[in-house]
């Protein structure tokens, strides 16, 4: 029998009202900030400013151009790992029922000491990524700095933040600065990725250390000083400004020349051809299927060369 309007539940009444209104009042919000920021730039003052600071930052002697094979590498395994770290950290967050549990044991291929404690399947999972982004980005850090390349993602002159202004003002006009990522970013990427690089990337081990079961339970004094409950308040926010980095990533590659940005990204060549974005395609078709195989029919015989797999 038909369910009458009184009766109704209650989601199906509103359940779609706090998205839609989030929705149009973040449309209203950018169609202001757009309007406000085509009238600065009507103004002589901010014409001005935007002449005098275009967009590009100082850059140190002997700054290397273009990107090397290494990077392209580096690049994919890291977008690889943080698309299946934020898949992962979302299912142990929201997962109330696991599909299975994971707990250390010596008679796998990694012997450890001490009294194993039973996980879910999921935050092994999430754990072992983590461990492979880890080892992703000190790979990347020793070559960053053993190359020059770190010249390119670390501002060494003050002008970095009217130049940041500047192309910020740029974006929000809708007129948007012109590209050269090949021999350098803009003020404006300068700046995020080296907060991505050296800050966000930095506080989401620690924080993500300090929930993990590798954290030492015996030391009272050190627990006080950094209680589980700020990296537990840090974690996330961290996490959501990895998803919304990814996000305006990757809409302005796509929208700010895609074929010679893909060339740069995957390709280590500044062309306009297709290869960059063939890697790119191979690279979305190899994300999305480990995306539906990080299952527990395809992590139980991962997960048991490393300890004991069990349902409950």
């Amino acid at each position: 029998m038909p369910t009458s309007p009184s009766t109704a539940p209650a989601w199906t009444k509103a359940a779609w009202f706090k998205p839609a209104v989030i929705a149009v009042g973040a449309v209203v919000v950018l169609g202001i900030l757009v309007l406000l920021a085509k009238w600065l730039r009507s103004t002589e003052a901010v014409s001005s400013f935007i002449a005098t600071y275009p967009g590009y930052a100082s850059q140190p002697a002997g700054t290397p151009v273009g990107l090397p094979v290494w990077l392209n590498w580096s690049h994919f395994l890291n977008m690889f790992f943080i698309v299946l770290i934020i898949r992962s950290g979302l299912q142990v967050r929201y997962t109330t029922r696991p599909q299975g549990y994971w707990k250390r044991n010596n008679k796998g291929l990694i012997k450890t000491k001490g009294q194993p404690k039973k996980i879910s399947l999921d935050l092994w999972f999430h754990l072992s990524l983590d461990a492979l982004w880890v080892l992703n980005g000190l790979i990347y850090w020793i070559l960053l700095f053993s190359t020059g390349q770190w010249k390119r993602v670390i501002p060494t002159s003050w002008d970095v933040f009217p130049h940041a202004v500047s192309v910020a003002i740029q974006y929000a006009s809708l007129n948007w600065p012109l590209e050269n990522g090949w021999t350098n970013y803009n003020a404006l990427q300068l700046l995020f990725y080296f907060i991505t690089s050296f800050i966000a990337a930095p506080l989401a081990i620690l924080t993500g250390l300090r929930m993990s079961g590798a954290w030492p339970s015996k030391a009272p004094r050190l627990n006080k000083a950094y209680p589980i409950e700020l990296a537990r308040s840090v974690h996330f926010p961290v996490a959501i400004y990895f998803v919304a980095f990814v996000i305006v990533h990757v809409t302005l590659v796509l929208t700010t020349g895609v074929l010679r940005n893909l060339n740069h990204i995957f390709a280590a060549n500044d062309g306009e051809g297709w290869l960059g974005f063939g890697f790119f395609a191979a690279a979305v078709v190899v994300i999305v299927a480990a995306w539906f195989l990080a299952r527990p029919l395809f992590l139980r015989p991962i997960a048991s060369l490393m300890g004991s797999v069990t349902r409950n």
